[in-house]
């Protein structure tokens, strides 16, 4: 399935369909307890479902190398923005609550500070999570696409950065800016500060770039990419599953700091997965899932930061990590909910901006005439 402007329908719908993923995962790891998240089969199949970051990661890399904007100056002014809507969701997510003193007290203990107020606020706002990641990778992917027009040279500084990943990971020079940034590219200490160092996860960006540009190269015939998605899939399994199963400690570190062995083994399922998806939904005709799956890929990132930070908010409610499986899915409606509706205000809201903006244009070019 292709939509215009030789995007592919089935990466929009993935990417639409991560919207309503993360709101149930993140509703499930808040507010879940311990039984609900570990001994039921529905806790046990969300916190796997949240293994699929990798999946997002390649169809963010393949939309990339598609889409309208292909200037390195466009690149680093979405990353820049990136980073600071990261900055401002973490504020939301964490000081807003703590501001207004309606968070729960089994919240703040599960941190077990010493240090300094100040530093533990500071902590918060500087949390890395998959925004930093996404605005930290487009600073680096959007010189690979202007400079790197061979898609084999692309795939190949992708495989040298999760070659040399872990070696680069815990990086530190104690200067404190400095030191941020190098721990949103090479931290290895989760789950303190950073959950996705762009080393290794921009990787998995930069191989659907590759597909991206092979995809563009053979005028986007998606059959065909997807074909061989499957077939290099199965390839990157074969390689990666030894390497992850016989030296584990090195190559699947945890899932947060993958090994190249990891990398290639996550990136061979994901292909597969992607392959699946796209054979299943080229036999669907258009429907409302499929329209509103659209609706939540051209609105991820704001969508991202709502459910992020009514969910945070809910804890002050609903309670941490104190809900029952029950309670636990009436909650995830909820969110779902309230983030589609705060997001259909804000789209209401842009419009009566943009509006307002040519009315005054209007009237600023009749006046001049």
């Amino acid at each position: 399935m292709k939509s215009q402007n030789n995007r592919i329908l089935t990466l929009d719908l993935i990417k639409g369909g991560s919207v309503i993923g993360m709101i149930i995962i993140h509703t499930l790891l808040i507010y879940g307890n311990i039984e609900t998240q570990s001994e039921t089969f529905l806790g046990n199949f969300i916190r796997f479902l949240g293994r699929g970051t990798s999946i997002f990661l390649i169809c963010m890399g393949i939309t990339f190398m598609t889409s309208r904007n292909q200037s390195l100056k466009s690149s680093i002014k979405r990353g820049a923005v990136l980073l600071l809507v990261a900055l401002l969701m973490n504020f939301m997510k964490f000081m807003i609550p703590i501001i207004f003193e309606f968070v729960p007290e089994n919240y703040m203990k599960k941190f077990q500070w010493d240090a300094p107020l100040e530093m533990q606020y500071l902590y918060l706002v500087l949390l890395g999570d998959i925004l930093q990641l996404a605005g930290m990778s487009l600073l680096i992917i959007g010189f690979i696409r202007k400079y790197v027009k061979n898609k084999f040279g692309i795939l190949t500084i992708g495989l040298i950065i999760a070659s040399i990943s872990r070696e680069l990971s815990g990086i530190n020079i104690n200067i404190p800016g400095v030191n941020y940034v190098l721990d949103l590219l090479f931290s290895n200490d989760f789950p303190a500060y950073v959950y996705f160092p762009v080393f290794p996860w921009v990787s998995f960006i930069i191989i659907g770039m590759f597909f991206g540009k092979w995809y563009a190269e053979i005028n986007y015939n998606s059959s065909f990419i997807f074909k061989k998605m499957m077939l290099i899939g199965l390839f990157c399994i074969l390689l990666g599953g030894p390497l992850v199963f016989f030296y584990k400690e090195y190559h699947y570190n945890t899932f947060f700091y993958l090994g190249p062995g990891g990398v290639i083994y996550f990136a061979g399922w994901t292909l597969i997965f992607l392959w699946l998806i796209h054979i299943t939904l080229s036999k669907v005709r258009e429907n409302f899932m499929i329209t509103t799956l659209v609706y939540c890929s051209k609105n991820l990132t704001t969508m991202y930061v709502i459910q992020w930070v009514l969910i945070s908010w809910g804890k002050g409610i609903f309670g941490f990590r104190q809900s029952g499986i029950t309670k636990v899915f009436l909650l995830m409606l909820l969110f779902i909910t309230l983030t589609f509706i705060l997001q259909k205000a804000l789209d209401e809201i842009m419009k009566t901006i943009k509006k307002g903006r040519v009315k005054k244009s209007l009237l600023i070019k009749d006046h001049t005439l």
